[in-house]
């Protein structure tokens, strides 16, 4: 059998098990979406106040009353913070190469699971494509062998298999969307890390012990 025979006869399973795939798809999407959603809202809280009682509590050098202020805070920007402080007694460079570190985890933490949607959003049209291609072939194939159907039969093929095609849509818009929110929550989350990193260490002389 030749190699285009080969292919010929794998077209000819039509676009439906693509359509199986993009279900799947769509369904890892929204655990997805979820997943980062429940993340993103646990690591909420007034950022802003708890930054501007941290530099109180560090001009007036009370240690202890900033950690008391970070303890219990699951906000990426008290964590770095915290990890910081902790340190203090070590010198700006330490604490500063510290805060990068514990930065640097975190991130790993809130890109989690993006790259899914992002790779979602961008190959899911092409799956969805290539399933429309599919049915189109076969919808030909199918009237090569019954020719009494006429255009009729054709139409209706073709119009099932672009079915594949919205729906590769239906799952990279979403997936696009929330793929661009919680970017935009990463970017947020980062500058107020960087923010908080700095008010540390720009009170470590009067800080220190």
């Amino acid at each position: 059998m030749h190699l285009t025979e080969r292919i010929l006869g794998f077209t000819l399973l039509g676009s439906e098990w693509v359509l199986w795939v993009l279900v799947g798809l769509s369904l890892l999407s929204v655990t997805v979406m979820v997943e980062r959603a429940i993340y993103f809202r646990g690591t909420g809280g007034d950022v802003e106040a708890l930054g501007r009682q941290l530099a109180e509590r560090l001009k007036q050098a009370d240690l202890e009353g900033a950690r008391r202020s970070l303890a219990g805070q699951r906000a990426p920007a008290a964590l770095v913070a915290a990890a910081g402080i902790a340190e203090l007694d070590r010198g700006a460079d330490a604490v500063a190469e510290i805060m990068a570190s514990a930065k640097a985890r975190l991130r790993v933490d809130l890109d989690r699971n993006l790259g899914v949607l992002g790779t979602l959003g961008n190959n899911a049209p092409f799956i969805g494509l290539f399933g429309t291609v599919l049915g189109i072939i076969k919808a030909f194939a199918d009237l090569s062998r019954n020719q009494t159907g006429g255009a009729a039969a054709v139409m209706s093929g073709i119009s099932e298999a672009l079915v594949a095609t919205a729906v590769g849509l239906m799952v990279a818009i979403p997936a696009v969307i929330a793929f661009n929110f919680f970017q935009g929550k990463v970017r947020k989350a980062i500058a107020r890390i960087d923010a908080m990193g700095h008010l540390v260490l720009s009170t470590i002389p009067r800080a220190k012990p």
